[in-house]
């Protein structure tokens, strides 16, 4: 049985969230997701607590609750000169910080140096910062899936939809990318994503990151499928938080936001009968 019939479709429904991570990274980030939130094809985003743009991103999300989010729960911060750290005080969380007080670069780092009981204490901080702004999350992420840096971790992130209510994006092929085995680690009772695509880096190297995300719909597989992108725009902004960062960097976030913006990406879903969810469609369906 796969996830949408777990949900209650019909076994070959195609369903698909298109989702924006990294909203509050920057205000490029922020206002680039808010056009494909509001002109394309993005249903879902969600927003990285910690980070110096959250604010505004949360303001949006209240003013506009037509759109489905979740919480981004941030551990690391890949950037060479853009750097923030924990909502909670460093002595707090003494062991998620580098030298200056700021998140490791790698979820190796993290998992070398982070206790879980740190991880925790940030992560329920993270939640309750949002939720003390009034927001309404439909589900928790991670970013670069940091919470599966250690099993530990992905335990307390277990835990922690549990105690708010919420959905946690579990996925076999994004366990396996950051070294968890999904044959020990995934649990029956778990709610699993059948499906998560994420551009690799080969892709964009090759100008073929279009064409990844073309193939990826017209080649749609039934269940629940999850597309990650970072849409933002290829401005000053994006290209001083990326500096010498390419994988993911300012021209990748523009590509992004201009493919799932386009009208050829809004004809391949009709032709190919993509149906469109959100997290909050399948929190509901699993609170049934």
């Amino acid at each position: 049985m796969n996830a949408a019939q777990r949900l209650g479709f019909p076994a070959d429904a195609k369903l698909l969230m298109i989702h924006a991570d990294d909203a509050g990274l920057a205000h490029s980030e922020n206002q680039a997701t808010i056009q494909a939130l509001e002109h394309g094809m993005v249903n879902s985003y969600s927003m990285m607590v910690p980070c110096p743009w959250f604010h505004e991103m949360a303001m949006f999300a209240k003013n506009n609750p037509q759109f489905d989010y979740g919480i981004h729960l941030t551990l690391t911060c890949e950037w060479e000169t853009y750097r923030f750290g924990p909502v909670l005080p460093v002595s707090e969380v003494p062991s998620l910080v580098d030298e200056n007080g700021h998140f490791f670069k790698k979820r190796e780092q993290l998992r070398e140096n982070a206790t879980a009981e740190d991880v925790e204490k940030e992560i329920r901080a993270q939640m309750d910062k949002a939720l003390r702004l009034g927001l309404s999350p439909t589900h928790i992420d991670s970013h670069m899936y940091s919470v599966g840096a250690h099993l530990d971790f992905f335990e307390a992130y277990k835990r922690l939809g549990k105690a708010y209510g919420l959905p946690v994006l579990i996925n076999k092929q994004l366990m396996q990318h950051v070294g968890l085995d999904p044959n020990l680690h995934a649990k029956t009772t778990d709610f699993t994503i059948d499906h998560a695509y994420v551009g690799a880096y080969a892709y964009f190297e090759k100008g073929q990151l279009g064409d990844f995300y073309q193939t990826t719909l017209e080649q749609l597989a039934p269940g629940i499928n999850l597309i990650l992108i970072h849409p933002a725009f290829d401005d000053r902004e994006m290209q001083g938080i990326t500096v010498n960062h390419p994988n993911f960097g300012a021209t990748w976030r523009q590509l992004d936001i201009d493919f799932f913006t386009s009208e050829q990406t809004k004809v391949t879903l009709k032709k190919h009968n993509i149906r469109l969810v959100t997290w909050g469609d399948i929190k509901n369906r699993l609170r049934k």
